[in-house]
């Protein structure tokens, strides 16, 4: 039986195009130009790209508001 191994090294991008950055958010290109309010970094050349970081803070952030959500509707079924 022949083996082999296989070393891969693979950077995670940090800047994104639109379209990587929309599908880093797990969502459609047309939703995520009306839904994602972070501002892209302008290049020299006039391209836009998205920082993973950025994305990151806002989704980690709506993440929060949908548990304290969750919190509160949870508080107020069991006051009733």
């Amino acid at each position: 039986m022949v083996t082999a191994t296989l070393n891969l090294s693979i950077v995670a991008k940090r800047i994104l195009s639109k379209t990587e950055a929309a599908h880093y958010c797990g969502m459609m290109v047309k939703r995520f130009e009306i839904d994602c309010p972070v501002r892209p970094i302008r290049y020299p050349n006039g391209d836009l790209r998205w920082d993973t970081r950025d994305l990151d803070h806002w989704l980690d952030g709506l993440k929060d508001s949908l548990d304290q959500n969750d919190m509160t509707e949870s508080i107020i079924e069991r006051l009733r």
